[in-house]
This record gives structure tokens, C-alpha cells and sequence, in this order.
């Protein structure tokens, strides 16, 4: 007879995604883990497998849960000028309140991991690519209801958008000069007044 977890699973994955998110994946021990978990090493192995499987399960859950969160985002505004103002300033002013910057699990991935490992790469390229159909949802919300230009091209709009939005959160980790970094952000909005 199999023995019943006597863990909440995704509470662990929870804590596994918050140090692997602080940490990266190589400084990120087994102790670490377990520590973060509340969990032996044999039911880390047994719920989730090895160390890389259970980074690729947080990932996973991260990036789903963030292309959520940007769905949502982006959605509450009626005006998709307004609605990509307020989630581009959400994310800044939420850099600027908080301590040292973690910036985005899934870009920390994508630098660590992605040039030596395929499978990351792939992850993380499709998260870029479900966020870029996100932006591209959006614009073409504002085409139809006349509030953007008929002639914007969704798709490349969407996408420089999101490369935009991959820039300004890297640099964030150096903390710059919130100026420096709002006349990038009113530069990168003005794209949608084309």
C-alpha cells in the first residue's frame, strides 16, 4: 500500500519556486531546499525528481501564474493605452518598493540556463512568445474598438513590446535613476500612438 504524502505539494513547490527565485538554480542547494521546503531529500526525489525537474516544475507554475497575472492586468482598463500604462508603471513602481531586485524568475532562467541548456531555452522562449500573444490580444482590443490605428502592425507592436518590457526588467537589477527609467517607459508607450 503507497504511503500518503504528508506534505502539502504545492505549498513545497511554493518554496522551491521563492529560492530558486533568490537564489538561481547552481547557488541553490539540496539543504537549501529542503530547508525552504519543509521536506527531506527523499520526498523532494519522490514528489517532484530530481533537482532540474523540480526547477522545471517552478518554472512552469511561474509562468503560468505570470501570464495570468498579465492577462488580468491587462484586462481591468477598458483603454488598452491605459491598461499597458498602468501594467508597465504596476511593475517599475513595484521594483522601486521593494529591496534588491529579484526581477523575473522566468529572465533569470532564460540568462542562466538557456545558452547551455535546450530545454530551458524552449521554456523560456515560450513564455516570451504566450506574453507577446497576450500584447497582441491587447492591441488588437484597441484596433477594433478605434482607440489604436487600423494600419499598427499587432503582432510586431506586441512583440517589440514585450522585448521592452524584457529590458526594463533586466535593468532593473542595477536600480537606476527612475527618471532614466520613466522617459524609456513614455518612449516605449508612445509606440502605441503610431
Amino acid at each position: 500500500m503507497a504511503r500518503l504524502r504528508e506534505f502539502n505539494e504545492e505549498q513545497a513547490l511554493d518554496a522551491a519556486l521563492q529560492i530558486f527565485w533568490e537564489k538561481g538554480f547552481e547557488a541553490t542547494s539540496l539543504s537549501d531546499l529542503t530547508g525552504a521546503m519543509g521536506i527531506q531529500r527523499p520526498s523532494i526525489y519522490a514528489a517532484f525528481g530530481d533537482k532540474k525537474s523540480l526547477f522545471e516544475a517552478a518554472l512552469r507554475k511561474y509562468t503560468r501564474e505570470h501570464a495570468a497575472h498579465v492577462r488580468t492586468s491587462l484586462q481591468k482598463k477598458a483603454s488598452v493605452k491605459e491598461a499597458f500604462r498602468a501594467f508597465f508603471e504596476q511593475k517599475l513602481n513595484k521594483e522601486y518598493r521593494e529591496g534588491p531586485s529579484m526581477g523575473c524568475f522566468c529572465l533569470n532562467t532564460m540568462v542562466e540556463l538557456s545558452p547551455h541548456d535546450e530545454k530551458f531555452e524552449i521554456l523560456t522562449r515560450e513564455h516570451q512568445m504566450y506574453l507577446s500573444v497576450i500584447f497582441e490580444e491587447t492591441i488588437e482590443r484597441g484596433i477594433s474598438t478605434g482607440e489604436l490605428a487600423s494600419n499598427i502592425n499587432a503582432k510586431g507592436l506586441a512583440q517589440t513590446l514585450v522585448v521592452s518590457l524584457i529590458g526594463l526588467t533586466v535593468l532593473m537589477k542595477a536600480r537606476p535613476d527612475r527618471s532614466f527609467v520613466d522617459n524609456s517607459m513614455n518612449m516605449i508607450l508612445s509606440l502605441l500612438d503610431s
